[in-house]
């Protein structure tokens, strides 16, 4: 096991939800987090209730689409701290729709913030970690990269691309003292929800099966201490993954239908 006491750790999609609650945790747990998103009111409003425990904690407005500023962030970050342990890519959206009404616009988006900005973060901070010989990438995916269901199909497709991209890196960083996680968290009950579903049809139909993002928060922590390559939370949802992966027709006819909450 190892600890995240006195780690830097960056988290993108810090200013609410997962990455707010993540941060929040990590101090409790006794590291620095340095909190990463498009909304800096809300970073400094987070920050300014971190640095009574945390007083290091630092704010960076960042865009993962903009890939000059992720380099400059990731840069600057590493000159103040030195070092960077723990890299958190929890910055995503969804919009839940179906295909032939998705616009390609949506579509493109969702790319290129889900998986491209992934990407972006993660080509910024590995040569850091490659030189120390040290850190721990997580990447926030979603149970819907692993298991994919009605008018989601965009956003499945981006964290099923994200899924893959850190199992193909992970092995390509055997021996190099780096880790690469997933962490697939199914319904959280965050403000992810005001966008993918303006409806509320979904949150509705599901409301009884979210987790909280304190849960989840808990889970990338924990990810980090084991070393684990792949967590689901909440562990039932693994049960429906494997049934989709080894039965697909079965799941298809007699599954499927019912998981179609959108």
């Amino acid at each position: 096991m190892k600890t995240i006491n006195g780690k830097i750790i960056a988290i993108t999609g810090a200013s609410s939800g997962i990455g707010h609650a993540c941060a929040k945790l990590a101090v409790r747990m006794g590291a620095t987090p340095i909190l990463l998103a498009r909304s800096t009111g809300a970073l400094q409003e987070l920050k300014d209730e971190l640095t009574a425990n945390a007083p290091a904690t630092r704010h960076y407005e960042l865009d993962v689409t903009n890939e000059e500023q992720v380099n400059t962030v990731v840069n600057d970050i590493i000159a103040r701290y030195g070092q960077i342990d723990i890299w958190v890519n929890n910055a995503g959206y969804g919009i839940f729709s179906p295909f032939t009404e998705s616009t390609l616009e949506d579509v493109q988006g969702m790319m290129d913030v889900n998986y491209m900005g992934t990407v972006r973060c993660m080509k910024a901070v590995l040569p850091h970690m490659l030189k120390r010989k040290s850190g721990h990438i997580i990447n926030v995916a979603s149970v819907a990269g692993k298991m994919a269901t009605a008018k989601s199909s965009a956003y499945s497709a981006s964290k099923f691309a994200v899924i893959g991209l850190t199992a193909s890196v992970r092995q390509e960083l055997k021996g190099t003292g780096i880790t690469i996680s997933a962490v697939n968290p199914g319904p959280v009950r965050t403000p992810f929800f005001d966008r993918a579903d303006k409806a509320g049809t979904y949150r509705r139909n599901i409301e009884s099966f979210m987790v909280t993002p304190e849960a989840v928060a808990q889970a990338i922590l924990k990810t980090v201490e084991t070393g684990k390559a792949e967590t689901t939370i909440p562990r039932y949802m693994n049960a429906g993954i494997v049934l989709s992966h080894l039965l697909p027709g079965m799941f298809d006819r007699f599954i499927s239908s019912r998981l179609n909450k959108k």
